[in-house]
């Protein structure tokens, strides 16, 4: 099975609960599995060396890197960053509307803007169609 690896912040996840459902969902059906790091790991403070490193090992053992950026985080920007460095096909979320990252649309390969799960599902199923 391939992995993708979902890029969010930290601060504002829970908010995006149903989202990252929607996207698991449709990555299962095209046999990848999603490591979203906020949700598998925590840190300290203190640990913020630990905690790019590991970042950087999962990116590493992905096939995909999508980054949910409705909510502009630097940490997801960095992340972007080192993926595109890593020849990884980038997918760039946002909600309709929301603040757009001009640094992380330049690494991506494909961003789908969506106004709700139903219309990021349909996105990011033609995308595995295609």
């Amino acid at each position: 099975m391939k992995k993708a690896y979902l890029g969010i912040s930290f601060k504002n996840r829970k908010a995006f609960n149903k989202e990252v459902e929607v996207i698991k969902e449709v990555l299962l059906q095209h046999q990848y599995e999603l490591i979203v790091f906020v949700d598998k790991y925590l840190f300290e403070p203190h640990q913020e060396k630990e905690m790019m490193q590991t970042a950087f090992q999962e990116i590493d053992e992905c096939d995909l890197f999508i980054a949910e950026l409705t909510s502009k985080a630097i940490g997801v920007g960095i992340e972007v960053g080192y993926a595109f460095k890593s020849n990884l096909p980038i997918i760039y979320l946002r909600k309709k509307n929301s603040d757009y990252s001009t640094t992380s649309a330049g690494c991506a390969d494909y961003i789908f803007e969506y106004e709700d799960v139903h219309q990021l599902e349909k996105k990011l199923s033609l995308y595995f169609d295609s």
